[in-house]
């Protein structure tokens, strides 16, 4: 109910004008922008700017907002960042410089217009009337540092959200194949300890049947208990042929 007053507060004739505007803007969204759209709050709008290829927000996601007051369209809506970004038109707490919201406003501008003016800044900042003058100075000086900086504030603040449905897909796959090469490691482990159960001190009397109980892939496994008891034989038949030489 809120929104909805604060929805009241503007005259019937602009809202009837920006729910238009809004229907078009969601219908045909202006390159690089998408505009969240709130039935319910015209006075609020937000829109998320893809940053422009070549520019050192490429490959960002910036979302700003309009706030509109009551005069408005008579008065310029005020715009902000809300995504952290280094630039010389953008101040640190996110208010936007441009000269389309000040004193070149006109009320026959559109929302689109004022957001691709918006975008533009992007491409080309205007560092003469800075609100960030650290990026101001920076640009104006040495491109490259300003750059380097825009780029670190993009790739901490900005980057494009990844797609989970893929992550979630690898992140199975993933663990499928951990429990196969578990399975693969430790297979070879458990046969190899099977012939300690043959062995003279062994005590499990049971490891003989089920080893035997595989029937043909476990036939191989026969050859443990003679591969044991061999060396067993020899030595008696040593010990009684020394016996034989004795007498």
């Amino acid at each position: 109910m809120a929104s909805m007053a604060t929805n009241e507060n503007l005259p019937p004739t602009v809202i009837r004008q920006l729910a238009k505007e809004l229907k078009n803007l969601d219908d045909s969204p202006p390159e690089g922008i998408k505009v969240i759209v709130n039935d319910d709050d015209f006075t609020t709008i937000f829109a998320d700017i893809e940053g422009p290829a070549g520019t050192p927000y490429e490959n960002g996601i910036f979302r700003m907002k309009l706030i509109l007051s009551r005069d408005f369209p008579h008065s310029p809506p005020k715009g902000f960042f809300t995504t952290k970004i280094f630039h010389p038109n953008i101040a640190t707490s996110g208010e936007i410089c441009v000269n389309t919201l000040k004193k070149d406003w006109n009320p026959s501008l559109g929302l689109r217009h004022v957001l691709l003016v918006v975008r533009c800044l992007l491409i080309e900042p205007f560092p003469e009337s800075a609100l960030n003058e650290q990026a101001g100075k920076l640009l104006l000086e040495n491109y490259e540092d300003f750059a380097r900086h825009a780029r670190l504030y993009t790739s901490i603040h900005a980057l494009r959200p990844k797609n989970k449905s893929k992550t979630g897909a690898i992140a199975e796959s993933a663990t499928a194949l951990n429990k196969d090469q578990a399975h693969a490691i430790l297979a070879p482990i458990s046969t190899s300890t099977a012939p300690k159960a043959f062995g003279p001190n062994s005590q499990d009397q049971n490891a003989v049947p089920s080893a035997v109980q595989g029937g043909a892939s476990a036939a191989p496994k026969k050859d443990g208990p003679l591969s044991v008891k061999v060396p067993v034989d020899k030595k008696k038949m040593d010990a009684r042929k020394k016996s034989l030489k004795r007498l």
